[in-house]
């Protein structure tokens, strides 16, 4: 009905609480090197059947307009850099360019685990892009080649039948990879493997970079 009031929310906010005890985390169990370990966590969250389990957020900085956050795709994890792919003229790539400090996170509720990286991002080369984009769905090929990431549109029909339009003229030709379109790659600085643990007092591990290596640390939760 038109102008009725919605009912008030009876969630007690306070309330809402989990109690984590599935596992632990210690120093001496973790591997030397913080992408050996991501990739263990990673390949349980597979394991387990969580959905989407490369899904991480991407926090970006920019000078004036500030921090800005959104969840993407892990890639590809190769030579120690953790790669997603988008739009070079998307708020994020503004964002990049103006600071290249990044952080990511993965989040496995179900394994009561979470990931946090710090690093520096910058562009993969343009022929693993093109690589990338030939493996990707061709509706996901046509979406990157009309969509203006992060600009203002009149509305979807008007997005909608720029795509019908390229589609046709594609028709039976394979889809070219935009120029505005590819990878980046984060070079890890900071790594931390957080445990959830009873009575809130978690397990922390994190991994700082150093000359020649890693220094394995525990923070206090």
């Amino acid at each position: 009905m038109v102008g009725k009031k919605a009912a008030p929310s009876r969630v007690q906010l306070h309330r809402m609480r989990i109690a984590y005890r599935r596992a632990t985390l210690d120093e001496a169990s973790v591997s030397p090197s913080p992408v050996a370990q991501f990739k263990r966590w990673f390949d349980d969250a597979v394991n387990s059947g969580i959905v989407e389990p490369n899904a991480m957020l991407l926090a970006t900085a920019h000078p004036t307009r500030g921090p800005s956050a959104r969840c993407v795709l892990l890639k590809s994890l190769r030579r120690g850099e953790f790669v997603f792919f988008t739009n070079y003229t998307s708020r994020k790539a503004q964002d990049i360019a103006a600071q290249k400090r990044v952080a990511l996170t993965f989040y496995w509720a179900e394994l009561e685990r979470q990931v946090r990286i710090e690093g520096l991002a910058h562009k993969v080369s343009r022929a693993e892009s093109q690589r990338y984009f030939r493996k990707r769905p061709r509706d996901s090929q046509l979406g990157a080649l009309v969509s203006p990431q992060s600009t203002v549109i009149h509305d979807r029909a008007a997005l909608e039948s720029t795509l019908q339009k390229v589609a046709v003229s594609l028709r039976g030709s394979p889809v070219p990879c935009p120029l505005h379109w590819g990878g980046y790659a984060v070079r890890p600085l900071r790594v931390e493997f957080w445990q959830g643990r009873p009575g809130r007092l978690h397990d922390r591990i994190e991994y700082r970079r150093r000359k020649g290596g890693w220094r394995i640390v525990r923070l206090a939760p």
